[in-house]
């Protein structure tokens, strides 16, 4: 079972920031969860300074990358479901 399939009824999403607010000098990967008409955070999050690294645990977890939106907010590096 992969990081999506919760049988909770929700989709996990991970987020890869490059120095959101509260990590300055990292790039963060948080999850968030997305149910019918909305999504929050959660508080499981990895911080590295190495992108490639998280990239890596994204992919060990089995996901798939999401490219960035022309109109996401700036510090969104990619997605990964």
């Amino acid at each position: 079972m992969n990081d999506n399939q919760s049988g909770g009824g929700y989709l996990a999403i991970w987020t890869i920031t490059e120095k959101p607010r509260d990590y300055p000098n990292c790039f963060v990967a948080r999850k968030h969860v997305a149910t019918a008409g909305a999504s929050r955070p959660t508080p499981e999050l990895i911080i590295s300074t190495d992108l490639e690294k998280l990239r890596e645990e994204m992919r060990r977890r089995g996901l798939v990358l999401i490219p960035r939106e022309p109109g996401d907010d700036p510090v969104i590096v990619e997605s990964w479901l």
